[in-house]
């Protein structure tokens, strides 16, 4: 069992008066997480939203059902809350009538954080699983292992299966990049034509480190551009990529409105594009190696809670900085290079506009001062 860094952080925050909400897309460990963290505890009940009983049981509940559901238990586990109809009212329900820690999962934000933002407003401490990072890796097998194993990661990702199981990293891969992990976004975005939302994915793999355009997109895959829109919403929300903004603040030739988009996890996007070669015998080794360290550094923020604001930065006149972090009034620029030999010289307006107090080439010399 890898040791994931929530479980420092969230039994510190059990019976503080708050409900616990995990987020995270499927297979990352959320149950797993869970089963670590209570294995033991006595007086818990578990219910899952996958499980056609459990769903039935939480039907038309009164606080007089809930009392009988209950019982005397002093915790209260809800795995796939999403898939539990107007979960946030009964959540609010459970909180304000009995005295157990409510305990929830979701791998769709989109349905969970909208049903439960309201009802449970100041009532929850929200926390996000991501695929298993270079710090529980690192933890698990120690520094050198972990880094003997980058190669890997950045070409079969760190899911945990995966991790664990490395004979069969393109099999367990395979089948998680099918349906399966989009398995939300096909029901509750009514979606009835995967290949369609495989297309835009295949799409959004191979423009990794470049900036998005829906209209492009829109064209590449034949979906009309509100319809990308709504996919690209979608896929955001259930945890398979994420969005990267272009910063602006004073320079009139600065991009406004632009964006890149990562995959939380490099085994996902190469195997969308099928491609599992290893990194001497690929061309895109640049963005494979940016999307690592941007989804890498994601977690880092999340799992410790710096509240930094992350962007890139580029002009109309070609000039670009692959990521800026925004924290305290301060800023941080720093540049991806797989080739540690490559030169690489920040804009001088950008340092003579902002200021950073850190400018960093980040290679495989020296990736770990980053996201540890």
């Amino acid at each position: 069992m890898i040791q994931r860094v929530l479980q420092d952080i969230i039994p510190e925050k059990l019976f503080n008066n708050k409900a616990i909400i995990i987020f995270g897309a499927r297979q990352v460990g959320k149950t797993t997480l869970l089963k670590q963290l209570f294995s033991g505890q006595e007086d818990i009940i578990w219910l899952n939203g996958d499980n056609h009983e459990d769903k039935i049981l939480l039907e038309n509940v009164t606080v007089e059902k809930l009392k009988t559901i209950l019982e005397n238990h002093k915790i209260l586990i809800l795995d796939e809350a999403q898939r539990i109809e107007n979960i946030g009212l009964k959540l609010k329900i459970i909180y304000d009538n009995f005295p157990v820690q409510i305990v929830a999962t979701g791998s769709s934000s989109f349905d969970l954080a909208n049903k439960i933002n309201e009802p449970m407003t100041g009532r929850k401490f929200e926390y996000q699983l991501f695929p298993l990072s270079f710090e529980e890796i690192k933890s698990a097998f120690g520094f050198f292992e972990a880094q003997k194993q980058l190669h890997t990661r950045l070409i079969y990702g760190s899911y945990p299966d995966v991790v664990a199981n490395n004979a069969n990293s393109r099999e367990i891969l395979e089948n998680l990049a099918g349906s399966y992990l989009y398995k939300d976004i096909l029901e509750w975005g009514k979606i009835k034509k995967s290949d369609k939302l495989v297309k835009l994915l295949q799409a959004l793999a191979f423009q990794i480190g470049n900036q998005v355009s829906y209209t492009e997109l829109a064209e590449l895959t034949g979906i009309d551009k509100e319809t990308v829109e709504k996919y690209i919403m979608l896929l955001e929300q259930s945890f398979v990529i994420f969005r990267l903004n272009s910063f602006n603040r004073n320079l009139r030739n600065e991009l406004k409105r632009s964006r890149k988009i990562y995959f939380y996890d490099n085994g996902i996007r190469n195997t969308l594009i099928g491609n599992f070669n290893p990194p001497e015998l690929r061309n895109d080794m640049g963005a494979l190696w940016e999307n690592y360290m941007i989804s890498e550094r994601k977690k880092f923020l999340s799992y410790h809670q710096i509240y930094a604001m992350p962007y890139f930065w580029r002009t109309k006149y070609q000039q670009e900085i692959d990521y800026i972090e925004e924290y305290n009034g301060n800023f941080y620029a720093f540049e991806f290079k797989w080739n540690p030999k490559k030169r690489s010289k920040f804009p001088s307006k950008f340092l003579e506009t902002y200021k950073p107090v850190e400018t960093k080439v980040v290679h495989p010399e020296n990736y770990w001062e980053m996201i540890l």
